[in-house]
């Protein structure tokens, strides 16, 4: 074997190596409140939490081998019951209200970038990546940023935020690429009506998209 030879061959094992390696996702469909809320979870991630407290919920996904208490990602998905009526909210101005929480958390440190208003099947959304660069909850100062994706719905409101926490530093890292990559893993993102009597795997949702 020549030395070129064995250098492809060696290359394309990592290849197939890298891509044998790289999480694979599955599609969550849940109905929360009035409807079926669809998107992709890296398969890497496992639920560590879910409730349901009057107007609203919330369930969390960590990393295999971490807990809702300690962990360096987590993925979190919000509903919040009949807001979605308030003629004066936005997707935008409910993004606001959530990085007012950081905001409040880390304001030395505080970022954010807007990546715009969109369309997530046929419902309004906004888009955004918030962060603290340094924050003292948990055992030691560290960082946490989030992508946030707002959905207004039908009649409620949706988030869903895919947050990472790092080393502390002086700004939060809200320019970083691999957010726009995040956001691509978590598509396809939409909602669907709840069908009377369909169970899980709702397939009225799946054919949907």
């Amino acid at each position: 074997m020549t030395r070129l030879a064995a250098i492809v061959l060696t290359l394309g094992a990592l290849a197939s190596l890298a891509q044998a390696q790289a999480p694979q996702s599955f599609r969550v469909i849940s109905p929360i409140f009035g409807q079926l809320v669809t998107f992709s979870m890296p398969s890497n991630f496992i639920a560590a939490f879910e409730n349901t407290k009057g107007g609203h919920y919330i369930r969390e996904a960590v990393l295999r081998g971490e807990s809702a208490q300690a962990w360096t990602q987590m993925i979190t998905v919000t509903g919040e019951k009949g807001v979605a009526g308030n003629p004066g909210l936005t997707p935008e101005k409910f993004a606001g209200n959530i990085a007012g929480g950081f905001r409040a958390a880390c304001p030395d440190s505080f970022g954010a970038k807007g990546l715009g208003t969109t369309k997530l099947g046929s419902f309004d959304a906004f888009i955004a990546v918030i962060g603290c660069g340094s924050v003292d909850s948990g055992p030691a100062k560290h960082s946490e940023t989030a992508l946030l994706v707002t959905v207004k719905g039908a009649t409620d409101y949706y988030t869903i935020q895919w947050a990472e926490r790092g080393t502390a530093s002086d700004k939060a890292k809200v320019d970083d690429e691999k957010w726009t990559a995040r956001l691509r893993e978590l598509r396809p993102i939409d909602l669907c009506p709840i069908v009377a009597g369909e169970k899980a795997p709702y397939p009225s949702c799946v054919n949907k998209s």
